[in-house]
């Protein structure tokens, strides 16, 4: 099926990352960002503004760091002059209800929304084994089906309508973020008292508590010191207030929920901007 033109709004470390697949895989990209031209990826064209991207592209690709940047590029994709975007791809994660209030913009004027957030990090997107979790109407994920495609080999719908890839991707950060800070505290006391972190992962790794944090994060960005993950502490602070927010409003049990992020908003306050795998030196002199 063809999709035209793609346009791609938001080039930070992940949007640069799912850009450049794009390209690879050989599609047109029309490309902007905030930051300037200079962020664009090999093989794109640099757009204006959000509304030369709508007005060059039939498929617009977002990946911006919250709900309101979402809405705010949403309305100037739909109020673009001679608008020739049809389709917004979201990958960004901004929330349940961000989601429904961005497809329900772009509705009002005849375009179609699929909200996709990813999971598995700008090395997952480079190596394209990242997971495009997605939601929308049937027309809509047939219709965006090459762009998702393009953007990552692990592709899984999980729901009819938007909303519902971001609640799945919000559990999916909350157990990151709840097994990243659990085994800091588990990894600081193991060291105290005389174990060694290398070892301690190796048998945590062949044993019931291995999670993504003692397979990944630990190994490759807390045991070499390198801390360069490409996921700052405040996105992940901001993933995981929003994972209460939308627990709130469901009735849900959020006991947990509540300790996990009041931990991850010191930390974001403490050390703004740092790679969320700094988690463990924050929790080691807490």
């Amino acid at each position: 099926m063809t999709v035209g033109t793609i346009g791609f709004v938001g080039l930070g470390n992940m949007g640069s990352a799912l850009a450049t697949n794009l390209v690879q895989r050989g599609f047109g990209l029309a490309a902007y960002d905030a930051a300037g031209a200079a962020v664009i990826p090999g093989g794109a064209a640099p757009a204006r503004d959000v509304a030369e991207v709508a007005r060059r592209a039939d498929t617009v690709v977002l990946s911006l760091p919250d709900g309101a940047a979402s809405e705010q590029v949403a309305y100037a994709i739909a109020t673009a002059a001679g608008r020739r975007a049809a389709h917004v791809v979201d990958t960004s994660t901004i929330g349940v209800a961000a989601a429904q209030r961005v497809a329900e913009l772009l509705a009002k004027e005849g375009i179609g929304y699929v909200d996709a957030p990813v999971s598995g990090g700008v090395a997952g997107a480079r190596a394209r084994t990242l997971t495009v979790m997605y939601a929308g109407s049937d027309e809509a994920c047939a219709r965006m089906e090459p762009v998702l495609a393009g953007l990552s080999d692990r592709r899984r719908r999980v729901g009819d309508r938007p909303g519902l890839a971001q609640a799945l991707k919000l559990a999916n950060n909350f157990l990151s973020a709840t097994a990243l800070a659990a085994t800091s505290e588990a990894i600081a006391f193991g060291c105290s008292v005389g174990l060694d972190m290398g070892t301690m992962l190796e048998v945590l790794n062949a044993s019931s508590g291995r999670s993504a944090a003692t397979e990944d994060k630990f190994p490759h960005h807390v045991l070499t010191g390198r801390y360069a993950s490409g996921f700052a502490n405040s996105l992940m602070s901001k993933d995981v207030g929003l994972y209460l927010q939308a627990v709130g409003e469901e009735g849900g049990p959020a006991e947990i929920g509540a300790r996990v992020a009041a931990l991850w908003e010191r930390f974001a306050e403490a050390e703004p901007g740092a790679d969320f795998t700094r988690i463990h030196p924050f929790v080691q002199g807490t």
